[in-house]
C-alpha cells in the first residue's frame, strides 16, 4: 500500500535528519491514521484512495499557505512550503489528460451527466480531476 511507502520515506528522512520532509510525511500520515480509526469505527477499511484523498488536501493547504506568505513577502517560507509540496506530490497517482478522459466518455454507452460522473467517481476516484470531468461531459 502507498501509506507503506510513506512511512519508510519517512523513517529514511528521519535518519537523513530531513525536517522539512519529515514535517510534511508527519502530517499526511497522522492523518491518514485518524482517518483510517474513524473508518474503522464505520466498519470500512482505509484505502489507497483516501490516502490520495488526504495528499491532495494537504497540497490545497500548503498552496493557501504559501499565497499567504507571499502577500506578506516571506519568501523563505514560500521556498519551504515548494519543497514540501514537492516532496508529497511524487506519491500521487498520474492525472488523467484531457483526451484520455474524452476517450473514457466516448466509449461509455449512456454518455448522461450522472452516469459518467459515477463512472468516473467508481473507476478512476483520485486520478481525475472531477470538475474537468463535469466540463468535459456538459460539453459533449
Amino acid at each position: 500500500m502507498l501509506i507503506n511507502e510513506l512511512e519508510q520515506a519517512n523513517i529514511a528522512a528521519l535518519k537523513a535528519r530531513d525536517q522539512v520532509t519529515r514535517a510534511v510525511l508527519s502530517v499526511v500520515i497522522n492523518r491518514y491514521r485518524m482517518n483510517a480509526i474513524e473508518l474503522k469505527a464505520q466498519g470500512k477499511e482505509a484505502t489507497d484512495a483516501d490516502l490520495v484523498k488526504i495528499i491532495t488536501k494537504v497540497i490545497k493547504e500548503l498552496d493557501e499557505e504559501k499565497e499567504g506568505n507571499v502577500k506578506i513577502g516571506r519568501m523563505d517560507a514560500a521556498k519551504a512550503i515548494d519543497q514540501q509540496k514537492s516532496v508529497i506530490e511524487k506519491y500521487l497517482p498520474k492525472m488523467m489528460s484531457e483526451d484520455e478522459i474524452r476517450d473514457v466518455i466516448a466509449k461509455l454507452e449512456d454518455k448522461s451527466i450522472p452516469f459518467v460522473m459515477k463512472h468516473f467517481k467508481a473507476n478512476y476516484d483520485g486520478q481525475v480531476d472531477m470538475s474537468l470531468v463535469s466540463k468535459i461531459a456538459r460539453g459533449q
